[in-house]
């Protein structure tokens, strides 16, 4: 770790070159973005009506047109008297031989699903035309809507456990690149598909190929960066991908179709190709290139950024040495690449234990946030009101994280977050029948707000605790446990909404029982990043606070040198 650490010093340390790169790392995210949040788009159900049949109407009926024929075809329901979305109203069937003459009409004896289809309050979300109106997702088949969520979130696990252990293999540049290809030609086939089995094997695989790019992305940027600069670059990029999101309508509503939507995101995604397909935007992690032991590849990167920082990767000072002599000294060793398989981290003291953490954060992080979601849905009426609102609490919670993770500490601050989550749902289980509308909203916003707090911190805690030889395994089952919390509230739309409140308080008592696990997990907080395993299992769980808490049981030393040997202690 530390001879890593040396060789990027003296390629010029966090210089000119590594930052422009880490910065042009932030523009991806915007498309990014806008396939992650493409979902709610495409699966908005719009408000809905059956297409009134005049031939099940009585003949006295059958003229009437407009408002009057849906006053006649259509049921009314509840108080408010809105119509109904799935049931058509039915007439007494004719007498055979009797007489027909002007007389009046008979009054409807009961109901009928639709017979015709249709007709849709549009625009739903800005799109005219989406998969729920092409295949009439409504009513009995709206199973399909949440069952199509369910694809696409089970290929963004997928793809983040599956390409993430690829990243460790064929290294970060070669799986974004690989992925971009892939989603062009997906979202394309996407915007083509004739039929709604076809588009969920579509969704399914789109999700993994997104996920694959996002995770390659995010540990190449974080490779980049020293200590310091860690967190501002990643919440720079997690603000670009939130651009994405607030974008997102208005494209939709500027192209009103579903299928130019998708046929715009591979347009999008082959455009990054072009660009960030070139090896002067995207270089290879150099970081990943020197834990696996490719110091050859590794060279003439870090040539390239000591001579854009202004350092001579020849010229060696009396306190370290040059860039060619640290390679020198790095490549001296075993001169074949040394790759290790996730299943190295079951052989670890620490690592796996931190991993199992995190992981089990990132899933009630995720999967809590349907029930806040659930929560604000008798105050809001409209589908733009909880998209955007979602999209600006991500965007405060990215913030918070800036102003505070450094400060207090990664720990500290997910401590904070997983308490606020474990608060505001227990006040939404125990009393959102007593307590008043705007007392439910604030507590709802509070509870989303610490639950994005804690997915995005946990994610990038896991991406500082594990090694750098299997660090995209590691934070790819991070980010997909988040997704796999997610995917509890379309499973449970799939069977009809009957399991709600148990996945409330399922998801309540884990937000509590997380505030114990995080007491357990290490401080990263201006630490360098661990290369191999044995690095990572160093990473000692530290008391939370600052402060020397062994010196009393010292007293034959001085304050500092007591102070050192508690935390050798500890270390050990």
């Amino acid at each position: 770790m530390e001879q890593e650490a040396r060789v990027l010093r003296a390629a010029g340390g966090f210089g000119r070159a590594r930052r422009l790169l880490a910065a042009a790392s932030w523009v991806p995210c915007v498309v990014l973005g806008l396939a992650l949040s493409s979902e709610a788009l495409l699966t908005a159900q719009p408000a809905h009506h059956c297409r009134p049949d005049p031939a099940l109407l009585p003949p006295a009926l059958r003229a009437l047109r407009g408002p009057e024929l849906l006053d006649a075809a259509i049921p009314r329901l509840g108080p408010t008297r809105v119509q109904s979305p799935c049931l058509l109203l039915r007439y007494p069937e004719p007498v055979p031989g009797a007489r027909r003459g002007p007389g009046p009409a008979p009054a409807p004896n009961g109901t009928r699903p639709c017979t015709r289809g249709w007709l849709y309050a549009l625009p739903a979300a800005g799109l005219l035309r989406s998969p729920v109106t092409q295949w009439n997702l409504v009513c009995g088949d709206s199973w399909k809507v949440p069952l199509e969520q369910l694809s696409h979130l089970l290929g963004w696990l997928l793809g983040c456990v599956i390409l993430g252990a690829g990243c460790d293999r064929f290294g970060r540049r070669a799986v974004f690149v690989a992925s971009l290809v892939l989603s062009t030609g997906l979202g394309a086939g996407e915007a083509l598909v004739t039929s709604f089995p076809t588009l969920l094997i579509l969704r399914l695989v789109h999700g993994g190929t997104l996920a694959g790019a996002l995770l390659a992305l995010y540990l190449a940027r974080l490779e980049l960066c020293d200590p310091p600069h860690r967190l501002a670059f990643s919440v720079g990029a997690g603000l670009f991908s939130v651009v994405g999101t607030l974008l997102l309508p208005g494209l939709a509503a500027l192209v009103q179709d579903w299928r130019l939507l998708q046929g715009l995101g591979a347009l999008m995604s082959g455009l990054l190709l072009l660009f960030w397909g070139f090896p002067a935007l995207f270089p290879e992690s150099p970081c990943w290139l020197l834990a696996t032991g490719q110091v050859a590849r590794a060279r003439n990167i870090l040539w390239h950024f000591a001579e854009a920082s202004g350092v001579d990767p020849e010229d060696s000072s009396l306190e370290e040495n040059s860039l060619a002599t640290e390679l020198a000294m790095l490549s001296a060793g075993s001169p074949r690449p040394r790759y290790h398989s996730p299943l190295g981290l079951l052989h670890t003291q620490v690592t796996w234990r931190n991993g199992l953490i995190l992981s089990f954060i990132s899933l009630v992080g995720g999967g809590i946030r349907a029930s806040f979601l659930r929560s604000l849905a008798p105050q809001v009426l409209t589908f733009y009101l909880p998209y955007f609102l979602e999209a600006c609490l991500e965007a405060a919670a990215l913030v918070f994280l800036l102003l505070t993770a450094d400060r207090w500490g990664r720990r500290l601050v997910l401590l904070l977050g997983t308490m606020a989550t474990g608060l505001a749902s227990l006040l939404l289980l125990a009393g959102a029948q007593y307590l008043p509308g705007w007392t439910v909203l604030s507590v709802s916003v509070l509870g989303l707000l610490a639950s994005r707090v804690v997915s995005a911190l946990s994610g990038l805690f896991a991406a500082e605790v594990f090694p750098t030889v299997i660090r995209g395994a590691g934070l790819g089952l991070v980010l997909g446990a988040g997704f796999l919390g997610q995917a509890a509230d379309p499973l449970d739309a799939v069977q009809g909404r009957r399991g709600f409140f148990l996945q409330h308080v399922v998801f309540t008592s884990l937000a509590v029982l997380t505030l114990l696990c995080v007491l357990l997990l290490p401080e990263s907080r201006s630490r360098g990043l661990p290369q191999s395993l044995q690095d990572a299992d160093r990473l000692r769980r530290s008391p939370l606070l600052r402060g020397c808490s062994r010196q009393d049981h010292l007293p034959l030393l001085s304050p500092s040198d007591a102070c050192r040997a508690g935390n050798t202690l500890e270390r050990h």
